[in-house]
């Protein structure tokens, strides 16, 4: 009798078991658990950790609530300025309502991928190619709406929509290539000739200060000539300006002339300075110099040596001499009577 109860009492426990073992379920944090009981959903939906279910008339489905990220595939499409494209995308959902994900859709995620591919030809469509180069985030806004409206009836919520690439004909690059580079071109010269002109207005008004002092001009050249001389790679013919050789001049005299006033005011009393010689005056151009210095003999505005005095030299008179020709006649008009006579006087 006790070996019966003790073999019944393990059968029970070993039905027990079996029972738990095939009824016991384990829900993860990040999951949800819908039970359907003889092909019902049961409204109760099992939150994360241990749950049972009755074995063989239950069945759990366990539904993901993590951010799914979901790649679109290629696009090809034509914008709404005729330019083909390519646009790939990727999708970021999660489910909200995990008895709606199995019970309102068939496959949820199949469903996102095909509403996706949808919406982002109907943006290609209705987008512009600068729209789709440079005002991605009205476009991604624009159709993560489009996801959205028809997904919150799948319990799927869109977290964000994203445009990964947009791919353009090689046709299409070099020409957009060719437009950057003559903008760039553009900029360009309208840089170079706002520089001209403010350059302009400052050449003119260094024109107009070196108008007003000569010296500055000289001064500007010297200036030049010291930049190009320090590169040691070329000859500079340079003119030496007339304007330099009158300075030095002045400045010469006026040194001479300083320098004599101090030895006669040592030695004499001051006497009243006499008229200053006139300056000799130099050529205007090189074309008027002349190999004569100032003070040679013959040289213009120069120095003229005196003639030797010779006191009461008188210079002697001419003799007068008879220059009468004694002798016929001459004829001078040619003819042959005067050309006889000649031959006859030529003749012993």
């Amino acid at each position: 009798m006790l070996e019966e109860l003790l073999t019944a009492a393990a059968g029970v426990g070993t039905a027990a078991v079996v029972y738990v073992a095939a009824a016991a379920r384990v829900v993860k944090q990040y999951e949800r658990g819908v039970v359907f009981r003889f092909g019902r959903l049961l409204p109760e939906v099992r939150r994360p950790g241990f749950t049972m279910i009755v074995p063989v008339i239950d069945r759990l489905h366990k539904v993901n609530l993590q951010i799914v990220t979901l790649p679109v595939p290629a696009q090809e499409g034509i914008t709404r300025d005729n330019v083909t494209v390519r646009v790939d995308a990727v999708v970021y959902f999660k489910v909200v309502d995990a008895a709606d994900a199995l019970v309102r859709v068939e496959d949820y995620r199949f469903a996102v991928s095909q509403m996706a591919q949808t919406s982002l030809r109907s943006i290609i469509g209705k987008s512009d190619l600068d729209d789709l180069l440079s005002n991605r985030e009205k476009l991604n806004q624009g159709l993560e709406l489009m996801l959205d409206s028809p997904a919150m009836g799948w319990g799927v919520a869109i977290d964000r929509v994203e445009i990964k690439d947009v791919s353009l004909p090689e046709t299409m690059k070099r020409s957009m290539a060719r437009q950057a580079e003559a903008d760039r071109e553009r900029r360009a010269r309208v840089i170079n000739a706002d520089a001209e002109l403010q350059a302009s207005k400052k050449l003119a008004e260094a024109a107009a200060v070196m108008s007003d002092q000569p010296a500055a001009l000289q001064l500007r050249l010297l200036q030049t000539v010291v930049a190009v001389a320090a590169e040691k790679n070329s000859t500079l013919v340079l003119p030496f300006p007339v304007e330099l050789l009158r300075f030095l001049e002045r400045a010469a005299q006026a040194q001479g002339g300083g320098e004599a006033g101090h030895e006669t005011g040592a030695r004499a009393p001051v006497t009243p300075p006499a008229a200053a010689a006139p300056p000799v005056a130099l050529p205007e151009t090189f074309t008027d110099l002349s190999p004569t210095l100032p003070g040679e003999p013959g040289a213009r505005d120069g120095y003229e040596p005196p003639l030797p005095d010779l006191g009461d030299y008188e210079e002697p008179e001419e003799e007068e001499t008879d220059d009468t020709v004694v002798g016929p006649p001459v004829d001078p008009s040619p003819g042959p009577s005067s050309r006889s006579s000649r031959s006859a006087l030529d003749e012993p």
